[in-house]
């Protein structure tokens, strides 16, 4: 299996994890949400609208082109850092973190 191929799987068991833990469904950021400078964008976007609008559409672009994957992906803290914070069930926020660990793997690896 290729770097892009486990990619993309490690991607869709991210989105079927944010679905079965009810985070998926979030508001869509407006355009201006997504010229937000700061990391997450944390100044105009939930982390679980950052998660899915920005982050996964991000890799899912990169699979499809085939590109070269970033150097260094730690998304995995800040997701369990919000998580925690957000008081989400427990056996979810191990699901969701572990989806996003995988993910940094697959990409820092590769």
């Amino acid at each position: 299996m290729t770097a892009h191929q486990q990619l993309a799987q490690a991607l869709e068991e991210l989105e079927a994890t944010l679905k079965a833990s009810n985070l998926w469904r979030v508001e869509e950021p407006s355009t201006a949400d997504f010229a937000s400078q700061q990391p997450f964008c944390v100044d105009t976007m939930s982390l679980p609208q950052w998660l899915r609008f920005v982050f996964i559409q991000r890799l899912h672009m990169l699979v499809e082109a085939k590109a070269p994957m970033p150097a260094k992906c730690e998304v995995a803290p800040a997701i369990a850092a919000y998580l925690q914070q957000e008081k989400v069930r427990a056996s979810d926020q191990v699901l969701v973190v572990r989806a996003v660990e995988r993910v940094d793997h697959v990409v820092t690896q590769n």
